[in-house]
């Protein structure tokens, strides 16, 4: 199943079930997705009006997460092309919700800076909430995908030891198209984060490669705060970014970036000047 947030074309919001070039309205069953998920909503099975997919203007996946956790140095060719050295517990940092675009709108390029990067991801989207999960429970906590664009300020990440004021700027980061629920991904280990920018890949790793795998996460995170339904984590990004490449490749304004994930699908955002 495949759930997506929307706007009408009047503007108002809602979220529903994507059935191809369609969508099921699922609006009157919970004011967002968000609350769909921590009402314990079977989407499956409920009905709403149908709309066409191509009426309707995506919003990121999740509008309004009350956690946007994210990964870093979370593959050893990432860690390797920054130079830094492996650390025995994850990198955590966040993202604010209006650091996020959706599929196909367009990513914002603030003029205080000519370092933009890309950083292609999984998104683990929280289905049910709780503190102190074991990894052995974590599955049971999760309740889909997304691909993800952890879209970074380089000079400004690198300003001080905090990567906050490079990783949240309005309308840097991609989330979408949809969630992909659990049982849509036969094989999550074997899919592969893909990122190209103007059709040329530039990262492509399987997501099997993870230091940390996402059970491992969701434990450390959830230890020193509390998970609730609709939080995402981005899982971490595969080495190949923009800022370690000679020469550097930073995103322009008139630049399309992919995030392509297998069967949980791409995210694609070109890029404007802020104005």
């Amino acid at each position: 199943m495949r759930l997506i947030s929307f706007l009408h074309g009047d503007g108002t919001p809602s979220w529903g079930r994507l059935n191809g070039d369609s969508v099921t309205d699922l609006g009157a069953h919970a004011a967002d997705l968000r609350a769909a998920l921590a009402g314990g909503l079977n989407c499956a099975e409920l009905a709403g009006p149908g709309l066409a997919l191509a009426s309707l203007t995506l919003l990121p996946v999740i509008p309004n997460p009350g956690k946007i956790l994210c990964v870093g140095l979370n593959y050893a060719t990432h860690v390797a092309e920054t130079g830094r050295e492996q650390k025995d517990h994850p990198a955590i940092f966040h993202r604010w919700a209006d650091s996020l675009v959706a599929d196909g709108a367009a990513l914002i390029h603030p003029p205080e800076t000519a370092r933009f990067d890309y950083e292609g991801e999984l998104a683990v989207v929280i289905g049910k909430g709780g503190r102190r999960i074991a990894a052995a429970d974590a599955w049971d906590h999760v309740a889909g995908f997304a691909p993800f664009n952890d879209g970074s300020i380089r000079d400004w990440q690198r300003h001080n030891i905090q990567f906050t004021p490079g990783k949240t700027w309005p309308g840097t980061g991609g989330f979408g198209p949809a969630l992909v629920t659990r049982d849509e991904v036969a094989d999550l280990a074997s899919q592969r984060v893909q990122t190209r920018v103007n059709g040329e890949l530039v990262q492509d790793q399987p997501i099997s490669d993870l230091i940390w795998d996402i059970p491992a996460v969701i434990a450390y995170c959830s230890t020193f705060t509390e998970l609730a339904p609709g939080d995402v984590i981005a899982t971490g990004t595969p080495g190949g970014v923009g800022d370690k490449r000679q020469p550097p490749l930073y995103l322009r304004p008139g630049d399309t970036v992919t995030v392509s994930i297998g069967v949980i699908g791409t995210l694609t955002n070109r890029v404007i000047a802020e104005t």
